[in-house]
């Protein structure tokens, strides 16, 4: 008989009756992406996922497509992480948000229409251009 092997997303919760893991392939590196939870062996977040899952309505097939370096295991993987880790990952989504929010506040022209405006007027020496 074959072993059987699971994917564990919580190694702080170890139950002895779960058959021995292969594979572990949710882990948070120091250095790494900032810490973040990753799919292991990828600079890909389980943030990056959850985003492209809800917000971007891609499927989990979808996502694969879009990277294709992933499993349709790693990306369920990093989706049944964010559903036992929730309050944590939209904590660090909204902060996201609210970052962006406050850099479009500040700077109410779109970056590209700046890059443009500055273009055309031609160069000058003001960095960054505002």
């Amino acid at each position: 008989m074959e072993p059987t092997t699971t994917i564990r997303n919580h190694p702080e919760t170890e139950a002895t009756s779960d058959p021995p893991r292969d594979h572990v392939r949710i882990v948070s590196t120091p250095g790494t992406c900032g810490g973040k939870p990753r799919i292991d062996g990828h600079r890909i977040t389980v943030k990056h996922i959850v985003l492209d899952h809800q917000r971007g309505g891609m499927s989990p097939d979808e996502i694969v497509s879009a990277y294709p370096s992933l499993t349709l295991s790693d990306v369920y993987a990093a989706l049944a992480y964010y559903h036992d880790h929730r309050a944590k990952i939209d904590a660090d989504i909204k902060a996201d948000d609210d970052h962006w929010t406050e850099i479009e506040r500040q700077n109410p022209v779109p970056l590209l229409d700046r890059l443009r405006q500055r273009k055309a007027n031609g160069p000058d020496d003001t960095f960054p251009p505002g």
